[in-house]
């Protein structure tokens, strides 16, 4: 046998499931692009299921069918994918263009909560009502303040290192949304909205000693808000409390939650098992919709939820990271910290980390509004996703499905 023989013989190919294979596909240029797209889907759908479970029996109750919250929330999840397909066509440059009408829209609908279609729920005037149909605008307010952001700090790019340019006028312009949600009275849509603006400067440039001295306002202006509300009181009484007294309402669901996860121990009751959601647990569907699926998927489900959830914020870090264009990180990086923050919030007051803030499970509590802008905010990164050469380039080879789902693309490094 000649050397050239044994020399010109191609080495073993790694296998796609190996660690080395693993590493490749992530790191690949569609990687970001297609765990969106399957991280969104699986969590859309895992929330219909749950939805439809957790709501059945007040459903019943209320309308006499079972099914009366899931159609509605099914009807919504449609309109979010119309929503987050469009989406997905429209360009950066037209992204750009419409940050600023879109903040001003969205400015528009929540003064509009305080004239006569304002509707209170929960205490929170947040929501405006047309007929039978109401929608609530700080869900809109989210998406609008990060594209504004990104839009101002972007034109200002090379100006960042001054402090005055880098907070004027976005500083201002976030603080005017905040108020007039704060206006109504929904702290916890409030405390996203913050934690958005604050990702978004972070990620332009900002150095965490800038975020110091107005993190320590922010506390002490939500103690305020807290020491001068007595619902909001009871809640942080109910957090820190033993909740002797389970009648109270903050203790009472408090309570209840944490009886449906530990019912469901460590492999759950069965889907559509519940003993909590038989008019015991409020808000079942909606805020504490995690208790439910703790209660009948034990800890499995519940880790396939926060794993999904970590899948979305790797995949928006990977565009944050690979992008060459500032406002494309500047949105993903809002997006990232809307989605993962309001998870957190929402699991850690269900699972008594927090104290009960009230904000939905992203993509997977039932109400619409909350729905159709978080899917449509996806789909705006996967037109991110879709934005860089790199990916159109493999999405445009297109060799088929399955193949392109299954095969390891070549890395930047390796192209270059």
């Amino acid at each position: 046998m000649s050397a050239s023989s044994t020399t010109d013989r191609p080495g073993p190919v790694s296998s796609p499931w190996s660690v080395e294979g693993l590493r490749a596909r992530l790191e690949s240029p569609v990687a970001a692009y297609y765990i969106i797209l399957g991280a969104s889907t699986l969590l859309v759908a895992f929330g219909l299921v749950m939805v439809l479970s957790a709501s059945s029996v007040t459903s019943y109750q209320e309308s006499g069918s079972s099914y009366t919250v899931f159609k509605t929330q099914a009807m919504y999840a449609a309109l979010g994918l119309v929503a987050a397909t469009v989406a997905s066509r429209i360009s950066v440059v037209w992204w750009k263009r419409i940050a600023l009408p879109l903040f001003a829209v969205a400015m528009v609908l929540q003064l509009a909560v305080f004239s006569p279609l304002g509707k209170v729920v929960n205490g929170n005037r947040n929501w405006l009502a047309f007929g039978g149909f109401s929608m609530q605008p700080s869900e809109l307010g989210k998406l609008a303040l990060l594209l504004v952001g990104a839009v101002v700090l972007t034109r200002k790019r090379t100006l960042l290192a001054h402090m005055g340019h880098a907070l004027v006028p976005f500083v201002p312009m976030a603080l005017a949304m905040v108020a007039l949600v704060l206006l109504g009275h929904d702290l916890g849509t409030v405390l996203v909205l913050l934690l958005i603006g604050a990702g978004v400067l972070f990620v332009a440039g900002l150095r965490v000693r800038v975020f110091v001295i107005p993190a320590v306002v922010a506390a002490l202006g939500v103690l305020v808000l807290v020491l001068t509300n007595q619902n909001r009181m009871g809640r942080i009484d109910a957090w820190l409390g033993t909740c002797a007294d389970q009648t109270r309402a903050e203790c009472y669901q408090k309570v209840h939650g944490m009886y449906a996860l530990a019912d469901g121990g460590w492999w759950g009751l069965g889907i559509g098992e519940s003993r909590e959601k038989w008019d015991w647990l409020p808000e079942a569907h909606n805020d504490f919709i995690f208790a439910i699926i703790g209660e009948e998927l034990g800890l499995p489900g519940t880790l396939v939820v926060l794993g999904l959830y970590a899948a979305l914020a790797f995949a928006a870090y990977r565009i944050v990271i690979t992008s060459n264009d500032f406002f494309v990180r500047l949105a993903t990086a809002g997006i990232m910290v809307w989605i993962v923050s309001q998870a957190m919030i929402n699991i850690g007051s269900v699972t008594g980390l927090l104290p009960i803030i009230g904000v939905p499970l992203p993509l997977v509590s039932a109400g619409g509004s909350a729905m159709v802008t978080t899917m449509l905010a996806l789909g705006m990164l996967v037109s991110f996703a879709r934005h860089d050469p790199a990916c159109r380039a493999a999405l445009a080879a297109r060799p088929g499905l399955i193949r392109r789902s299954l095969a390891v693309l070549p890395t930047r490094k390796e192209n270059s």
